[in-house]
């Protein structure tokens, strides 16, 4: 038995739902495994190129299967322009066709992740719709929290499925304001009716999914470490670019809050730690500085944030573009990161109809 998970668009909270998903699945199935087939960002693995999600998985899950089963296909820089001049179509389906039976042959249950909407990977003649159907999967749709944008993407997403004579079971709605869970769980569920999709659940938002630790984008952003060691399992609520004048910062921080500046900008530096040092309150106590460009702030600044244990991040890309990357790396999830790992878990219990999903699978 197998199920394809797919999404509207990037952070839906595919991988999250597919790693909720493979936690309450492996209660109900003795041999549980996992499969990403296209992977587009990737890690370098004993010389093998594998999707960082087929990574993540392995590593939690511990799982005994070849690397290169979960993920057959990495795309690199270039692959779709060799392959529109070269490439060969049957060489790429051979290719996931033949990891998928390995892993079928192993395990009692295997999720199948997608990449992306339900076109990606057309190019090069391997999208989510086109593999799903290679594998002879079912799939569902996870998309994004609301009532309008969320039915017309998924409406989007759904005849490409069909067309290629993929059953879609119907359709999981996730990061849903909590405020707004009860209007939004009838509407798009009547919404989608209409449309023949059926809900299979909706999962609230949760702060702490979307929240990383100084320690986690310390790693992502691959930045030189300066002090506050001690501090780096601090969650990091919001992040603010240090654009303003100094007397202007502490109106925009709060407790959670990283600060993105240029490390040449001391007076702004310390202007986002007065009120911790004046004694005005621990609410002020920011989650980290990263210092951008490669500057370093001048000994006395660095002297006073190693005094207060906050992580300074010394990194070489401008403000902007370190924001931008934090911004891609806020919905991560880590193989060592239990919290996030066993609230997911929680939240697909809950909020999941996941008995409802092995019944459509069997009919």
């Amino acid at each position: 038995m197998s199920l394809y998970v797919a999404a509207t668009r990037q952070n839906d909270g595919k991988t999250a739902v597919s790693l909720g998903l493979l936690k309450v699945l492996g209660q109900r199935f003795q041999k549980i495994g996992y499969m990403k087939p296209i992977g587009q960002q990737y890690q370098i693995i004993d010389k093998k190129k594998i999707d960082k999600d087929a990574v993540l998985m392995h590593r939690i899950f511990d799982f005994d299967d070849n690397l290169s089963h979960i993920n057959p296909i990495a795309v690199p820089s270039g692959f779709t322009e060799k392959y529109i001049q070269q490439g060969k179509r049957d060489v790429l389906v051979e290719k996931v066709k033949k990891a998928y039976e390995q892993l079928c042959r192993a395990h009692d249950f295997v999720l199948i992740e997608g990449t992306g909407h339900a076109g990606v990977g057309s190019v090069f003649d391997m999208s989510n719709a086109q593999v799903a159907s290679i594998l002879g999967a079912k799939a569902i749709i996870v998309a994004g929290g609301g009532i309008g944008r969320p039915i017309d993407e998924i409406m989007l997403n759904y005849p490409t499925f069909t067309t290629e004579g993929v059953e879609v079971l119907g359709v999981i709605l996730n990061k849903v304001k909590k405020e707004k869970y009860r209007k939004i769980q009838k509407l798009a569920t009547k919404g989608l009716k209409r449309k023949g999709l059926e809900v299979l659940g909706v999962i609230p938002f949760e702060d702490v999914l979307s929240n990383p630790t100084v320690s986690e984008l310390l790693e992502d952003l691959d930045g030189d470490l300066i002090c506050g060691e001690g501090a780096l399992n601090r969650r990091v609520e919001s992040f603010v670019i240090g654009d303003m004048v100094p007397y202007e910062v502490s109106s925009y921080l709060s407790g959670g809050s990283l600060l993105i500046v240029p490390g040449n900008r001391e007076g702004l530096i310390f202007a986002a730690l007065s009120d911790w040092v004046l004694g005005v309150g621990s609410n002020y106590l920011i989650s980290g500085v990263v210092a951008t460009s490669g500057k370093k702030p001048n000994k006395k600044v660095v002297d006073v944030i190693k005094k207060i244990n906050i992580p300074l991040i010394v990194v070489q890309e401008d403000s902007f573009t370190t924001a931008c990357e934090i911004a891609r790396a806020i919905f991560k999830v880590r193989a060592e990161d239990n919290e996030k790992i066993n609230k997911t878990e929680a939240l697909i219990q809950e909020y999941v109809d996941v008995d409802r999903i092995l019944e459509k699978l069997k009919g």
